[in-house]
Formats: C-alpha cells, sequence, structure tokens
C-alpha cells in the first residue's frame, strides 16, 4: 500500500540524529577522497574523526535505543535493517582501523588531526601493516555499496512508499530528544 500509511514516526533522539548526518558527512568526504583522490591528510585525520565519533555513537546508541520500527515494516525489511545497520557499525570501525594500521606501517607521512596534534602510529609489524592496507581497500568498497544500499532504501521509503520512515532521522523533527 503506497502512501496510504501515514503516521506520526516515532523519531530517533537528537544526538542519534547528530551522529547519523556528521558522520554520514564525513563518511562521503573520505570516499570521495578515496576515490577520486585528494589530500591524504585529510582522508587520515577524517577517518580518525570518524573512528573517534563512531564510538561515541555506539554509545549513544547503548544508552538510547532507537525507536521500534513501525508495525507495518515487512519483516524482511526489518531483519535487512537491522543487519544494515549492524554492518555499517562494523565497518565504520574496521575501515579507519584497517586505515590507521596501513599508515603506521608506512610511517612515509605525520599522521596527525588536520595538523592540530599528532596521533600515534600503531606498534604493529609489517605483515599486520599490509593485512590493512588489503582490508582498507575491501572495506573501503564494502561501505560504498552499502551507502548506496542505504541511500536507495531511504529513497524508496520516502518517494514510492512515501510511508514517513525517513522523518524518523532528518534534522529538526519537534519530537526528537
Amino acid at each position: 500500500m503506497r502512501g496510504t500509511r501515514p503516521f506520526h514516526a516515532q523519531r530517533y533522539s537528537r544526538g542519534a540524529i547528530f551522529f547519523h548526518w556528521t558522520i554520514a558527512l564525513l563518511v562521503l568526504v573520505n570516499l570521495w577522497i578515496g576515490l577520486v583522490g585528494g589530500s591524504m591528510g585529510v582522508h587520515k585525520a577524517v577517518g580518525i574523526t570518524v573512528l573517534v565519533l563512531t564510538a561515541g555513537r555506539i554509545a549513544w546508541r547503548i544508552a538510547n535505543p532507537p525507536p521500534p520500527l513501525p508495525a507495518f515494516v515487512a519483516g524482511w525489511e526489518r531483519l535487512a535493517a537491522s543487519w544494515t545497520h549492524r554492518l555499517f557499525y562494523i565497518l565504520l570501525v574496521v575501515l579507519p582501523l584497517s586505515g590507521w594500521a596501513m599508515a603506521s606501517g608506512a610511517k612515509r607521512y605525520p599522521l596527525d588531526w588536520f595538523g592540530l596534534f599528532p596521533i600515534p602510529y600503531l606498534p604493529i609489524t609489517p605483515a599486520v601493516a599490509g593485512a590493512g592496507h588489503e582490508v582498507h581497500e575491501v572495506v573501503g568498497f564494502l561501505m560504498a555499496g552499502l551507502v548506496a544500499l542505504h541511500v536507495g532504501a531511504a529513497l524508496r521509503h520516502q518517494f514510492l512508499l512515501r510511508d514517513g520512515i525517513v522523518s524518523r532521522m532528518l534534522p529538526g523533527g519537534r519530537r526528537a530528544r
């Protein structure tokens, strides 16, 4: 039933919305730099920022569980949403850590946070750094694919189903706490 389910969505908290959109923007920036090119110094600093924000997001999610999906959401969609979000959290940790490992093995360039302070290299072996490089490349492409899937699902809910699901995560709503 397309567009026949107008409901008042139970919204995510303001904190969850902040983490979602901030991390989403930073991930898009880093995907662009990683795939198209740009400053590796910025790429590394953004990656470290994503790692720190993801730790905050996970802590926030534990303390502030997300609102349940509306009853009309099909079982397969619930399962897909649940696993997509789990995979996002895994990738949001593995991608920056593998990049940090890769940078720690190379040590060709200083590792710092936007030139403000140094980031220590991880104490790893060359073999671990090499594995970090391989993991970083594969997980980067997985992240790009997962972002495309997530955006596609959001567009489907917003424009095809018109079911109000997307409004739960949009900034500026009255019910966000």
